[in-house]
């Protein structure tokens, strides 16, 4: 009896474990095919509509999800605003214009390098050198990204632009992280989230309006568009905040001193 019980636990454990890693790896394959999506789009609307119609149909996706609609704390709104700015508004609008001058493949591979710039930021706002291993491994990205990003170098001061535009997007993410971080822990994660989209949205609407007003549509970027606005900038991130819900439940919780 003793043995079954303890082969059906490690069976549901199993299951458990498979879930959340699941959850983990879906988001990070949604994104990583947005910068193809992005590509496909700007065939029919410039990089503004691009960054614009996709926070429009993300921001429509998870209000579709009731717990987007929970309150949050009046005290948290400035910070859910700067989240708008630093992970929404400024960074979805440098990718497509990134990708008017270096590849969507590029524009993917550099994008890996975000956990990076986010340490380095959560270094200098802790104002404390992180453990060794930790240099290491951000030492060890660096050169990594830079190796990247050499070869277009040589394309010309048009690649050079695009890759500086992918940089400043991940600079903006590493501090947007940092500061949403808090926010999730106090408020939910998809509360923040939809709310920093709604600040997004009105940020690059009027960039965004006048290239939407202006697209010649045809099927496969109003496609790639709807996908990138209901699974990247939506779904994703309602995946993602359950997962945190999840793995967060079983964390030990910080002690106190």
């Amino acid at each position: 009896m003793s043995n079954t019980a303890e082969s059906g636990g490690s069976s549901q454990a199993a299951l458990t474990e498979s879930a959340d890693w699941l959850l983990l790896v879906v988001p990070g394959l949604i994104w990583g095919t947005s910068f193809l999506f992005i590509s496909e789009g700007m065939r029919s609307i410039g990089p503004n509509g691009v960054a614009f119609v996709r926070i429009l149909i993300g921001f429509a996706t998870l209000s579709l999800f009731p717990n987007a609609r929970k309150p949050v704390l009046r005290s948290d709104w400035a910070g859910i605003a700067g989240v708008g700015v630093l992970w929404m508004a400024f960074p979805l609008t440098m990718f497509p214009f990134a990708e008017q001058h270096v590849s969507s493949a590029v524009t993917g591979m550099l994008n890996g390098a975000n956990p990076i710039f986010t340490a380095i930021v959560a270094a200098a706002i802790a104002q404390r050198a992180p453990a060794r291993r930790v240099i290491t491994g951000i030492a060890v990205g660096v050169v990594g990204t830079v190796l990247m990003a050499l070869p277009t170098v040589g394309d010309g001061q048009s690649s050079t632009v695009g890759v500086g535009t992918i940089m400043a997007a991940l600079v903006s993410y590493g501090f947007a992280l940092n500061i949403a971080r808090p926010l999730q822990q106090r408020n939910g994660a998809l509360p923040v989230i939809w709310r920093a989209q709604m600040v997004a949205m009105v940020l690059t609407a009027p960039m965004g309006f006048p290239d939407l007003m202006a697209a010649r549509w045809t099927l496969g970027p109003v496609v790639a568009l709807l996908a990138l606005g209901a699974l990247g900038t939506g779904a994703a991130y309602a995946v993602m905040a359950v997962a945190a819900g999840r793995l967060g439940e079983r964390a030990p919780l910080p002690q106190r001193s």
